[in-house]
């Protein structure tokens, strides 16, 4: 199903076959705001938005019209642990798709009008994002439970580091990272495998990976052996904090943020518990905090829990927006759902369902090419490998009753959890 090849500089390609006449295609980059030093704080984001605006080979307005040009769609996005540039594009232009991304990530330039301009740009994004309390909870809850980790703080940084950013900063930090061995070419669309591997030699081959890389790649779990040398301090269970925190932000509802460390993502665990996650507050109407909080009390509009694998850490919370008068209840009601997966082992019809509807939802996602090839760019990232949907399946369905509970036992346990409301 997924074809791989390795070129000699390190960089990995993973493609998959279909006939629609519209290929995804795109880079993962195996840097984010982890890596970033003290100081350095929302770079990595930055980077991401200046590498569109010049190289040594086009002007920004050059980049843009590339892809855009030719009626594709060009984007970027970073996370805590990489970035990825991908575009769509009819599949006879992938070979502009890829000359591009090539362009971009080995020749940009970071002229110095361009950076200026785009600091209010990312500026205005921070604002955004400072009003819309039901996003920016989830980030500050994270820097209160990693404090004092590069995990913990925001992706888009602070508006003084961002003010201050140099071009030689940005340089250095972009040089340093942005190297073969850091990156996955994931495409999936309408080609012939050995003409994607011929055109990835032709425009990635010729540049040399870092001195940094022992083994021509440099994945996740190698990252994470590689974190002193990288600059990258390793999670230890000591770096998790526990906290009861209230912010006035004046805000017509209360946000309810509670959550505690979890298994990273090459957790032997992984697999259960986000099963479990999804069981108590997936994004079905029928996760056991939608159907005990909102449908039968109605004190809120939304309710969700959220499972986050990092290489090394894990985090897991809940979040509701509610009336303030019913936040005593609503925590009962939360923990009862909780202690009863702890508690009680699911009954062989539960469990079974719980499994087909995770399967579901898995399937459906996957029929999103766009959303397969970031999934399979990100796997083949961190693991070296991508499982098929059958693959995870059988692991999902290797899952038990026990499992669950242990799992309910080792993680829902009220004093590991940390607690952050905004009012």
């Amino acid at each position: 199903m997924y074809q791989y090849h390795t070129l000699n500089n390190g960089i990995r390609i993973v493609f998959r076959h279909n006939d629609s006449p519209v290929t995804h295609a795109g880079v993962y980059i195996n840097v984010g705001s982890r890596n970033e030093a003290p100081g350095q704080e929302g770079m990595a984001h930055f980077i991401e938005h200046s590498i569109f605006k010049g190289t040594t080979h086009r002007r920004s307005c050059h980049i843009l019209n590339r892809i855009d040009g030719v009626g594709g769609e060009l984007n970027a996005f970073t996370t805590k642990e990489e970035t990825c540039v991908y575009a769509s594009a009819l599949s006879v232009h992938l070979e502009r798709c890829l000359e591009l991304f090539a362009d971009i990530l080995f020749h940009s330039q970071f002229p110095e009008h361009e950076i200026e301009h785009e600091k209010d740009v990312v500026l205005e994004e921070i604002n955004s994002y400072k009003d819309t309390p039901s996003e920016l909870i989830f980030d500050d809850f994270e820097d209160l439970l990693l404090a004092g980790h590069p995990l913990g703080h925001n992706i888009l940084g602070t508006k003084h580091n961002v003010r201050h950013f140099s071009r030689a900063q940005l340089q250095e930090f972009f040089h340093r990272n942005y190297t073969p061995d850091r990156m996955v070419i994931s495409i999936v669309g309408n080609a012939d495998f050995k003409r994607v591997v011929h055109l990835c030699q032709k425009h990635f081959g010729a540049y040399q990976p870092s001195n940094a890389a022992t083994q021509g790649k440099i994945n996740l779990k190698e990252q994470q052996d590689l974190a002193g040398k990288a600059g990258k301090n390793p999670m230890t269970q000591e770096n998790y904090h526990q906290f009861n925190q209230t912010v006035n932000r004046h805000t017509h509802q209360m946000h309810v943020m509670l959550g505690c460390g979890a298994y990273n993502t090459f957790h032997q665990r992984k697999a259960a518990f986000t099963l479990l996650n999804n069981l108590v507050g997936g994004p079905a109407m029928n996760s056991r905090l939608n159907a005990a909080i909102r449908e039968r009390y109605g004190f809120c509009y939304c309710v969700e829990s959220q499972y986050t694998a990092y290489s090394d850490a894990g985090v897991f919370c809940i979040y509701a927006g509610i009336e303030p008068q019913a936040l005593d209840r609503y925590l009962q009601l939360v923990w009862r759902e909780l202690n009863h997966f702890a508690s009680q082992p699911l009954t062989a019809q539960q469990l079974h369902a719980a499994k087909q509807q995770f399967v579901g939802q898995m399937a459906i996602s996957n029929e999103s090419p766009l959303n397969e090839m970031q999934s399979i760019g990100k796997s083949y990232l961190s693991y070296d490998r991508v499982d098929s949907l059958e693959e995870m399946a059988r692991e999902i369905e290797a899952v038990t009753a026990a499992d669950i509970q242990s799992i309910a036992q080792e993680i829902f346990i009220p004093s590991r959890f940390g607690y952050l409301f905004y009012s």
